[in-house]
């Protein structure tokens, strides 16, 4: 028991008014604590999580068990308690904390962890000030990280004025700062002015120093404007600045203050000397014949490399016949191929063909015929690839009629019911004219006899004609189908085709007409798709007979798939000769192309007439009714003009053609029937070594064919592109390719 003192007692008893005065007021004060207590405890338990909540459970069952365990203790605590908080005043009143026991202590630590194990569930005003606790984290860090990079970069080298400090001090301090900043420019120079005095230095006493080249990478598009003093090419003619004397000083076998190249002269000259004193008659003989031979084997070779015009048929080599084609620009494949001709004279033609020749004028074969006649003269299959106009014609014709000058002349009563010896068709009427023209030159004199077989003559005329016995046949695939069919003409010793312009044939469409002709063909003369076929030996063995194996020639200015097709189908190991780019047109003509509007076109072609141009003249107009109103407003204004097209007859045709070649008139105005596409038209000038002019006119609806038509004018030598075609965007890619947009061009979107 805690007794209270015996002051307070006297004092107590003395005023006794007082004690109940101070009783009530403590009473009063320890209601309020409780008050309050109770109102904190109601809030804590408002707000506790329940975890806490089962804590504070559990510790008020230990407590009631404890409670429950020892009565009389805590009932002597509990007056114990009572009569201190009696006796001690309320603000004297000591806090006494108990310890927890084991048994509470495990019982906490137990809670805990059941605790952690637990998954707790969040409410949303929970994750959301987490989320927000965790966002200020995060700014604050890199806050805090700005602020160290800052203060990094902005550290001063000497600690700054206090706040306190005057603006006097600042000044101050600013202007020796300043002072310090010129003063390491000042350095700084001094430091560069003493660099460049020692290089001065040791570039006089120690030589040039070389300095090192700037290298200009591909990617830089800046022009370099360094120079160097090895790059300047300019001759000094002076001989005090051209034989610079080099000093010299000692070392290395040379004599200070001497020129050093006269130092190597005279060393030389003394070795050389002193050589030839020890050198034997033996060792000097030996010597003149080395010598000797090295100049013979110097002479030979510049023997051989004489160009191909100063040597020799015999002495050509493989390297001269190389650079012969090179020359002529001719391309060959198919196995061991004959060497092209030089001359007529190296094709051992009969007297009477070479008599025509020189007749004709023909002086130079031309590309084609220097490599095709060789081919054809071993009875090898053919395929030649020229542009149009370059003596295709005479290519093919002397291989054929030396083939048919070797066999006995045609009885007609006995052989001409068997058909023709060789056979000839053409894409139009008027190359087979064309053809049968220049069959005339060479086979008349020769006693040959050549037939044309085109539609828009009479076919009964025709085949009287056939009746009366040729050895060639020249016609169009249409018309030769309906004397086939007919009975008016037999193959059955036919053993030599060609297919001149293969190419326009098949885009005419006569490709099944071609195949359906060529199976009227006899099988028995078919040439071995072997080895045997490229075998020059037992190919001209079996030419000269009359029963040779069948020869195909196929001629073309253009290689598209199908005429590769029809190539590997019907020809039997060919030799493929090229003459300079497939598909491109001649080089000697010089190509202009004008981009107008359709009504521009015929005042322009006015002015062009109007420059006095020499005939003859061709227009090339898409479509009959276009070309017979342009013919008509041409005569209207002086001009000569005659048409050309589908919708005339035969004898129309022959009679506008003659006219032309004639001069009799200057312009022919002709459609598709002249010149199918762009190059076989531009192929109708600069033909047999003459040079042309092709003026084209194009509209916007003509753009799809821009891209094709620039590439030919760009490869041409004589041509010029016009920047209104070379910049047109339909110009700058394939039709129909797929266009990857360039990085200049794209949009970006930023976020």
């Amino acid at each position: 028991m805690v007794r209270a003192s015996p002051v307070r007692e006297r004092r107590r008893s003395k005023s006794p008014k007082r004690d109940r005065g101070k009783e009530r007021e403590r009473d009063r004060r320890r209601s309020r604590s409780r008050d309050r207590g109770e109102k904190r405890r109601r809030d804590s338990k408002e707000k506790e999580t329940p975890f806490k909540r089962s804590r504070r459970r559990e510790r008020s069952g230990e407590e009631r068990r404890d409670r429950s365990r020892s009565p009389s203790h805590h009932d002597e605590i509990a007056e114990t308690k009572a009569e201190t908080t009696e006796l001690i005043p309320e603000e004297e009143k000591p806090v006494k904390k108990e310890p927890l026991s084991l048994e509470e202590l495990l019982a906490k630590k137990k809670a805990e962890e059941e605790a952690r194990s637990k998954p707790k569930f969040l409410t949303k005003a929970e994750r959301q000030a987490e989320a927000l606790r965790k966002r200020q984290e995060e700014v604050e860090a890199m806050r805090k990280k700005t602020e160290e990079e800052r203060s990094k970069r902005h550290e001063p080298s000497e600690p700054l004025p206090s706040s306190g400090s005057s603006r006097r001090d600042r000044e101050r301090e600013r202007e020796r700062d300043r002072d310090r900043d010129r003063e390491k420019d000042r350095a700084a120079r001094r430091d560069v002015d003493k660099e460049k005095a020692e290089e001065a230095i040791k570039e006089r006493y120690l030589g040039m120093v070389k300095k090192k080249r700037r290298v200009r990478r591909m990617n830089d598009r800046k022009f370099v404007f360094d120079w160097d003093a090895g790059e300047d090419t300019a001759v000094d003619y002076n001989p005090i600045y051209k034989e610079k004397h080099q000093v010299q000083f000692y070392g290395r076998g040379h004599v200070a203050g001497i020129d050093i190249n006269q130092q190597k002269k005279d060393q030389s000259k003394f070795y050389g000397d002193l050589l030839e004193k020890r050198r034997t008659q033996a060792e000097k003989e030996q010597e003149i014949m080395r010598l000797k031979k090295v100049k013979n084997k110097e002479e030979k070779q510049k023997w051989d490399d004489r160009h191909w015009s100063d040597k020799e048929l015999e002495q050509m080599t493989e390297r001269d016949w190389r650079i012969f084609r090179e020359d002529y620009n001719i391309t060959v494949k198919g196995g061991k191929l004959p060497n092209p001709l030089r001359s007529w004279k190296e094709a051992n033609l009969c007297e009477e063909l070479d008599a025509i020749i020189k007749t004709l004028g023909y002086d130079e074969p031309t590309p084609i015929q220097r490599q095709a006649i060789p081919i054809g003269l071993q009875n090898r299959d053919i395929i030649g690839v020229a542009e149009t106009g370059s003596g295709k014609t005479a290519a093919f014709l002397l291989p054929l009629l030396v083939w048919i000058m070797s066999l006995p002349k045609m009885d007609r009563q006995k052989q001409s019911d068997e058909g023709p010896y060789a056979m000839i068709m053409a894409p139009t009427r008027e190359l087979a004219q064309q053809i049968e023209e220049e069959s005339n030159k060479f086979g008349g004199p020769l006693g040959i006899r050549t037939v044309a077989v085109i539609g828009g003559l009479s076919r009964e005329e025709q085949g009287f004609k056939l009746r009366l016995g040729c050895e060639i046949v020249i016609a169009t695939p249409g018309r030769l189908i309906d004397v086939l069919e007919n009975r008016y003409l037999v193959l059955s010793q036919c053993t030599y085709i060609v297919l001149d312009e293969a190419d326009k044939m098949i885009d005419m469409g006569f490709e099944p007409d071609v195949q359906k002709i060529l199976e009227h063909m006899p099988v028995t003369n078919l040439k071995p798709d072997t080895d045997d076929a490229e075998d020059a030996e037992k190919l001209m063995a079996n030419f000269a007979t009359k029963h040779k194996y069948r020869q195909t020639v196929m001629f073309t200015a253009t290689m598209p798939p199908s005429v590769e097709r029809l190539a590997r189908t019907y020809l039997r190991r060919p030799a493929t000769v090229y003459i300079g780019s497939v598909g491109r047109p001649t080089e000697r003509v010089q190509q202009i192309v004008h981009i107008i509007s359709e009504q521009q076109k015929r005042k322009k072609l006015i002015e062009i007439l109007d420059r006095k141009i020499d005939p003859p003249i061709i227009v090339f107009v898409n479509q009959k009714k276009g070309a017979d109103v342009l013919a008509k407003g041409l005569e209207k204004l002086g001009y000569n003009a005659v048409t050309l097209h589908g919708g005339k007859g035969q004898e129309q045709r022959e009679v506008a053609l003659a006219s032309l070649k004639s001069g009799a008139k200057d312009i022919l105005v002709a459609t598709d029937v002249a010149g199918r596409d762009y190059t076989h038209r531009i192929g109708r000038t600069g033909r047999a070594g003459k040079h042309g002019i092709a003026v084209s006119f194009c509209t916007q609806d003509d753009s799809g064919l821009f891209y094709d038509l620039k590439q030919l004018v760009l490869s041409s030598p004589l041509s010029t592109c016009p920047p209104e075609l070379t910049n047109h965007p339909e110009a700058q890619h394939k039709p129909g390719a797929i266009v990857q947009k360039r990085r200049k061009d794209e949009t970006l979107f930023l976020h």
